[in-house]
């Protein structure tokens, strides 16, 4: 290929919008480049106050947000908007969405299959109710994320089968979500197959395993008081206070729809075998179909064609209702993303880092706090934890490796402070699509109460632990180590003699 063949291939691949913009300037300094994000974050906060908030709202403020930034930008317009483009087609970000709609496929499939009726008996069966679902919520869920190596699909989940059977056996709706979140956070942080826990260990240049088995005892340290408090605050919810209603329930719901756990428990054994999360799903996915034909549930209930009352071809379903819940979802991610992608194109990140090398000044405990806070500074602004985790990298790497910090320790602190504060933002990914789920999952159970993203804060237990323990951890050294001359870890005192 000449050069001018060249040169006409690069003026085709830019005309299609494929150029690569590496660096942005706005008006005001490259700390301009967060007005986007910053609206958002506003937006987000007030309509959830205001109880306004709906997915499609969540969107337009991002939109707008994003609109906003443009006529701040003093590079050219068309560059901006290649940026975007860019940080929508970040794989993080498609990752994210081919995971919810393959776990919302499956958990719609789950609850046709009759599981949550199953749970509601076995609840009404043992006398199991309050507080002690909402342990056993948050137990099953931190099991099935450490399995299926995705807090989001996890959210997806339990959002559909153990919120509705909870609410119904008088679990406070508000911890219950929160128990559902905090479940996904112990996944997050420690499951072998987890993106976060990969991203975190690939980017400080360590080994999962070894990363996964230093990380134990933070996540332990933090889930059990999280289990207590679970237990101590989860009841006082009213279930369904109609008795007449109760009793009707009660002679409804039947302990068949428990056979639905056999897919369920199918994934488990898949994810913990090492199989990709796509794989496990789509084999729990056409054993649930399976299941279900062999109850006798009808196809309409699986996938189903047919007329609206408009004359309009529709199409329903768990197929159909796993995936549709999550579209705008989907669409408020990318937008998310492409925001933060702003930001570093933008030259902040790099602000952020000589910031804090600054703030250090040679002292071990100050460099951990700042990794510390610089992997919590950008969650806010960046509120999927994996590309939250992906841009912090590089700083955490940069100077945990300045002080000789083992790998294995940069690795925790960047993921145990992204999987927390990934579920405990109102805006975050993982609170949004929890409240989304229910939403969804109100079409079917219309009684069920919808916990607003800013009520279930507080009671993100697991998160807010991590976060602690992890902060004692930096104050204090626990667990503190650095790299020996062969790579292994090296208690401090070893260093000292």
């Amino acid at each position: 290929m000449d050069d001018q063949e060249k040169q006409q291939q690069k003026e085709a691949s830019e005309a299609v919008g494929q150029k690569e913009i590496k660096h942005l300037e706005f008006y005001g300094g490259s700390f301009t480049s967060t007005l986007p994000l910053i609206f958002f974050i506003i937006w987000a906060i007030t309509l959830s106050v205001m109880k306004l908030v709906t997915e499609e709202a969540l969107v337009l403020g991002m939109v707008i947000g994003v609109a906003i930034g443009l006529f701040f930008c003093k590079s050219l317009w068309k560059d901006y908007a290649q940026a975007l483009v860019a940080g929508m087609a970040q794989p993080i970000g498609v990752i994210a969405v081919i995971a919810w709609f393959w776990a919302g496929m499956f958990a719609k499939l789950l609850a046709a299959g009759g599981l949550v009726d199953g749970l509601i008996w076995f609840g009404f069966q043992t006398g199991l109710e309050g507080g002690l679902v909402v342990g056993l919520t948050f137990l099953l869920a931190a099991v099935f994320s450490t399995a299926v190596g995705t807090g989001y699909g996890t959210v997806a989940t339990f959002g559909i089968l153990m919120y509705p059977a909870g609410v119904i056996l008088g679990a406070d709706p508000v911890v219950l979500l929160a128990a559902i979140l905090s479940g996904a956070v112990f996944g997050d942080n420690l499951a072998p197959v987890s993106d976060t826990t990969i991203v975190s260990a690939t980017t400080q240049e360590a080994d999962v395993p070894g990363v996964v088995k230093s990380r134990f005892k933070y996540s332990i340290s933090a889930a059990i008081p999280a289990l207590l408090l679970f237990v101590v605050f989860g009841g006082g919810g009213q279930g369904i206070a109609n008795q007449d209603a109760l009793q009707q329930l009660q002679s409804e719901v039947s302990p068949t729809g428990l056979i639905m756990l056999i897919p369920f428990i199918l994934v488990l054994y898949l994810a913990l075998s090492g199989r990709h999360l796509l794989t496990s799903l789509t084999l729990g996915i056409v054993a649930s179909i399976i299941v279900i034909f062999a109850k006798g549930t009808p196809l309409t209930k699986v996938i189903h064609i047919y007329r609206n009352d408009a004359g309009e071809a529709a199409i329903g379903g768990a197929l159909m209702n796993g995936i549709g819940g999550y579209f705008n979802m989907a669409i408020l991610i990318l937008f998310i993303l492409a925001a933060a992608h702003l930001m570093e194109v933008a030259g902040t990140m790099e602000a952020i880092k000589d910031f804090f090398l600054k703030l250090i000044n040679g002292v071990v405990k100050r460099a951990e706090l700042s990794i510390f806070s610089i992997v919590a500074f950008l969650n806010i602004f960046i509120t999927i934890n994996t590309a939250a985790e992906i841009t912090a990298g590089p700083f955490v790497r940069k100077l945990g490796k300045e002080f000789n910090i083992h790998p294995y320790r940069r690795a925790n602190f960047l993921d145990t402070v992204s999987s927390s504060l990934g579920y405990i933002f109102p805006w975050s990914g993982g609170v949004l699509l929890a409240w989304a789920t229910i939403k969804g999952a109100k079409e079917d159970f219309p009684f069920l109460p919808i916990a607003g993203p800013t009520e279930v804060v507080p009671y993100v237990f697991q998160g807010w632990f991590l976060l602690l323990v992890m902060l004692i951890s930096a104050l204090t050294g626990w667990g503190l180590r650095f790299t020996g001359k062969n790579g292994e870890e090296v208690k401090p005192s070893e260093v000292e003699k």
